[in-house]
């Protein structure tokens, strides 16, 4: 592979074009599409729509990782100083050819590529998202305070600022599990934003806000283990289920395991990571994904009883996400980690943290319609 800086600042005007024509064109689609509304009506499309495609983008950030593409183009923003693969075409076709089952290949340039160029395009929505919350706080038919959509707009920087990171640092694994939660924490900020629109409260016993709130602590955990798990490829460490390597406790080394500031395949010590420390990785997550599911099923039936009809369309998705993540989980494991899968339980996870998201705003007004 060709030496190539890690920051060449170049093609940042055409990928600033590239963002405003596929997020402009998402703009334009919305306001089309609701050109008869009111501005709020416009501005609450807006917010769903950049919640859809953000889903999206997660999704794709999963299937970039699992392709091992994140390395497709070794430096940041553009491809070996181009705005795209094409003008990269001679340093790619070198670094295939010296390695062709190495992380810089065509297909995986491409695909990292676009990963930015969505990344670009979902930006430009919140930036339009944050000046419209603005514009409707001074007409005084705001429906949230303006600044959630400016820290989402900061959030959003951040998140772009991690992506460089992912690349500079080599597939850093606490850098990448970070870009991971922070992409579920831009679902989040734009679930609360989407429902301060739709004011539709949602009234819970104690005990059942207790559980929820306990249900969104420990999903944003769990998401951060599979995370862990997923950077630092440990879910092949146990083939079978639910017994792990033939025993219920195999031999696990969680020191290096769960030591944060270290490099891809290394150890606490710099060494080579210990397959043990893998072990104790995917061990901890099965263990996690218990709690979770099984908490998931007491909200879920909690709700149920509660009687009402959103109360019962949200048992049901949490009932649909539990079953949902419990068999990708296992495909996972007993299939080999296959693509589909993988990306189904990234998927999934997203669903959820976006679902009980939903559930709290909710939940939050009708404690304050009370």
């Amino acid at each position: 592979m060709s030496s190539q800086p890690l920051y060449n600042l170049d093609p940042v005007l055409w990928l600033a074009g590239v963002g405003l024509l596929l997020g402009g064109g998402a703009l334009a689609w919305n306001w089309w599409r609701h050109r008869h509304a009111t501005p709020a009506v416009r501005l609450r499309a807006l917010t769903w729509l950049t919640l859809f495609l953000t889903f999206d983008l997660v999704i794709f950030g999963a299937f970039t990782r699992l392709t091992d593409s994140g390395l497709g183009c070794p430096d940041w923003p553009g491809c070996y100083g181009s705005a795209s693969p094409l003008g990269a075409h001679a340093d790619i076709q070198a670094a295939q050819t010296a390695m062709p089952t190495g992380p810089v290949t065509h297909g995986k340039a491409w695909v990292e590529m676009v990963h930015r160029y969505l990344a670009t395009g979902v930006g430009v929505l919140i930036i339009a998202l944050a000046a419209g919350s603005w514009r409707a706080h001074r007409r005084g038919d705001a429906a949230l305070s303006p600044w959630w959509a400016t820290v989402t707009l900061v959030w959003v920087c951040l998140q772009g600022a991690f992506g460089a990171l992912t690349v500079t640092m080599k597939l850093y694994p606490a850098i990448v599990t970070l870009h991971l939660l922070g992409g579920m924490g831009l679902l989040v900020l734009l679930a609360v934003q989407g429902e301060a629109y739709e004011r539709k409260p949602l009234r819970l016993s104690p005990a059942l806000k207790i559980g929820v709130w306990a249900l969104a602590l420990l999903s944003v955990a769990q998401i951060a283990l599979g995370g862990w798990v997923s950077t630092n490829y440990a879910v092949l460490a146990c083939r079978d289920f639910p017994t792990c390597q033939g025993e219920w406790w195999p031999p696990m080394d969680f020191e290096h395991g769960f030591a944060v500031l270290r490099e891809l395949g290394a150890g606490k010590d710099g060494g080579y990571l210990p397959f043990a420390a893998l072990t104790a990785i995917h061990v901890t997550h099965r263990m996690g994904a218990l709690v979770v599911l099984s908490l998931m099923l007491l909200v879920a039936w909690g709700l149920r009883q509660a009687g009402g009809l959103a109360h019962r369309r949200f048992a049901g998705a949490l009932l649909a996400i539990a079953v949902w993540q419990f068999m990708s989980g296992l495909s996972n494991v007993v299939l080999g980690w296959p693509l589909v899968a993988a990306l189904a339980h990234t998927a999934g996870a997203a669903a959820l943290i976006t679902v009980i998201s939903v559930v709290v705003v909710r939940a939050r007004q009708a404690s304050l319609a009370s």
